[in-house]
Parts: C-alpha cells; structure tokens; sequence
C-alpha cells in the first residue's frame, strides 16, 4: 500500500444495479440515496433514504465499484 492510498481514503458508497419485484426493470441506483427512487416503468419504491445507507426494496444485481 502506498503512502498515498493510505492518506486518501476510498469512498464506501457505490452506484448498484437493482431489479424491480413488480415488473423484473434492472436500474441502476447510489447505495446511499438520500430521496425516494422509484422504478422508471411501474413506479415502485426501490430504495428509501435510511439516515446513511439506502433501503433497497428490490434484488441487488450487481455492484458498481
């Protein structure tokens, strides 16, 4: 580990590709979200501000780092 990495510290949120339960839509969505995110094709909740972290509604398939 350099000296930089250890002075610069790396972020621990990260954007997240969910699928909806209702309608099976995949969206892409930030892992600390700070405002309701609603499905773009049926409008269900997908992820709900938690002080933090995101509540996440739906199956999380894949992570974007």
């Amino acid at each position: 580990m350099s000296e930089w990495e250890k002075l610069i510290p790396k972020p621990k949120s990260k954007f997240i590709r969910v699928k909806c339960p209702e309608c099976g839509n995949e969206q892409i969505l930030f892992s600390h979200a700070a405002t309701k995110v609603k499905c773009n094709v049926c409008g269900t909740i997908l992820a709900e501000p938690a002080g933090g972290k995101a509540k996440i509604n739906g199956e999380i398939v894949a992570i974007f780092e």
